[in-house]
């Protein structure tokens, strides 16, 4: 567990790893803020890297190669890591809504959790299709999908819905590596057939004419078939229903078309454009609410059409955490200029790679190279941390002048510096212990003389005729900065002290008005 000398008076809260937020992380691992406690929301604690997928795809890389690992990235941070997902922000209270966990306060809040496949617009694509995005759950889907057509006995025809640079990427590798497991299996790789539709006229419409003649020429040389100007307007079992009437069979259908936001996000109240994704203005925060950033392909920046692609969301990285650092600091904050073109390096399934830019565009095995280099670098930057010399003077980092605490937040931070004791694993400031009792509404019960209620030491229960009662402190300190978490794994633990003298564990009450009695908490007037 991370810990610091520094009272916790300011919590930037992270929502998703996206290559936003690990630019975040590091930064703060770097150069922390005396007082400032970041916490990182997650589904999953190995967020892939986009521009080496389709190299994973391909077989050049190995899973760890191409997955940044969060936990070691936040631990090197001293950041909170929460595994959860979200399903709401409360604004007013400033907390975020988890699925399976109490609500986390905020101070700053930033979102980079990517995009949703809206497959919903097309009947029985939902359920017939494997969706590529989010990005983060795809190498499940991409193992299951290999593992069936490795076990499909005879030909396997997969289909790929969407011609932009991701599909076609996509598509290529892996139709090179299924191709390289069957010849390994020593099946006939020519088994393998693939299609590639999209509604566009052209593929790769966002780049120019000469990069989309080279990717044109290697579908074609490698068998692909294409079909443009073929908008899918169903999706059956085994079959693609197209604008043109055309029905295409496929065994696999890959769907890698435009997604949008995610659909908790609509019941925010932030300002969404027509897809789904957060409007945000050139400091990258919300107009709705100016305590919320969002960054990455979740992000729509109201003056400037950005392509979804990652380069994006790792240039984001630096200005974003330059804006949370001065939002925290009360300090103005800087407008963020995309630039107006980039490089994309698109591999071919092998090592060779097609870049472009503009007007640009070149090939050949060199420019995989070139980007596997890029893309290794960027993945150290996340793996290799520098040591950091205990005994060395800390690094100047701007405080917090502007924060203005409370008298409550004032005590609380006293008694963070105060309470150094490790002793008792248990023991907390006294303003906090108030705060966190206050909340409890004991139950009035005949058998507890002295209890929650009274301003006593300890409490007086009248034992039952013929019946003993079991008791149970064993407690430690705690080894998780979550105390959600920690609390569930301390119930359990002294639970586990009581089950093995042979004792039953007593739930709290709460009144059943249906019945007119106290009854445990999980049971309803329904149950018995």
């Amino acid at each position: 567990m991370q810990t610091s000398d520094s009272p916790v008076l300011r919590d930037i809260v992270l929502i998703g790893g996206g290559h936003s937020h690990v630019g975040v992380l590091k930064s703060f691992g770097m150069n922390p803020i005396p007082g400032v406690r970041l916490t990182l929301i997650c589904t999953d604690l190995h967020t892939p890297y986009s521009g080496m997928l389709p190299g994973y795809v391909a077989g050049h890389y190995g899973y760890d190669e191409v997955h940044i690992d969060l936990l070691r990235l936040a631990s090197f941070a001293k950041a909170r890591v929460y595994r959860d997902e979200v399903i709401g922000i409360d604004r007013a209270n400033q907390k975020v809504l988890c699925k399976n966990r109490p609500p986390v306060p905020y101070d700053q809040l930033s979102i980079n959790i990517g995009s949703t496949p809206q497959l919903q617009g097309v009947p029985g694509a939902a359920e017939h299709a494997v969706a590529v995005k989010p990005i983060r759950n795809f190498n499940d889907r991409w193992l299951a999908l290999l593992d069936r057509v490795k076990n499909h006995a005879g030909k396997t025809s997969i289909a790929v819905v969407g011609a932009g640079a991701g599909g076609v990427e996509l598509l290529l590798a892996m139709q090179f590596r299924l191709r390289n497991e069957l010849k390994t299996l020593g099946r006939n790789p020519n088994d393998l057939s693939f299609d590639l539709l999209s509604a566009a006229p052209t593929i790769l419409p966002t780049h120019n004419a000469r990069v989309q003649a080279k990717f044109t020429e290697t579908l074609k040389q490698r068998g692909v078939r294409m079909h443009l100007s073929s908008e899918v307007t169903r999706v059956e079992s085994g079959k693609l229903i197209t604008s043109k009437g055309q029905e295409l069979q496929a065994d696999e259908i890959i769907w890698v078309t435009r997604a949008g936001g995610a659909a908790w996000l609509k019941q925010t109240g932030l300002a969404l454009d027509k897809e789904g994704f957060i409007e945000v203005t050139d400091t990258l925060q919300s107009p709705t609410d100016p305590l919320i950033f969002a960054a990455g392909d979740i992000a729509s920046m109201k003056n400037y059409r950005l392509e979804k692609a990652g380069v994006f969301a790792v240039r984001m990285g630096k200005p974003l955490t330059e804006n949370l650092r001065r939002a925290i600091s009360g300090d103005a904050l800087q407008d963020y200029k995309p630039q107006t073109s980039w490089l994309a390096l698109i591999s071919t399934g092998g090592k060779f790679a097609v870049a472009s830019r503009s007007w640009l565009g070149f090939s050949g095995e060199w420019v995989w190279k070139w980007k596997d280099w890029i893309d290794q670098r960027f993945m150290r930057k996340f793996s290799e941390f520098p040591e950091m010399d205990t005994n060395a003077a800390p690094v100047p980092s701007k405080a917090l002048p502007n924060v203005k605490l409370s008298s409550e937040e004032s005590l609380q931070a006293i008694s963070a510096i105060a309470m150094r004791c490790g002793g008792c694993g248990a023991k907390v400031g006294a303003t906090i212990l108030q705060r966190a009792l206050g909340n409890l509404h004991p139950v009035q019960r005949d058998d507890v003389l002295i209890g929650l209620k009274d301003p006593d030491d300890a409490a007086v229960v009248r034992v039952p005729p013929g019946m003993a009662m079991v008791h149970s402190v064993d407690f430690f300190r705690a080894f998780i900065d979550d105390p959600y978490i920690f609390g569930k794994v301390a119930a359990n633990h002294s639970l586990g002290d009581i089950w093995a003298m042979g004792g039953q564990a007593q739930p709290p009450l709460r009144y059943a008005p249906c019945r007119r009695a106290w009854m445990p908490r999980w049971k309803t007037c329904s149950s018995k």
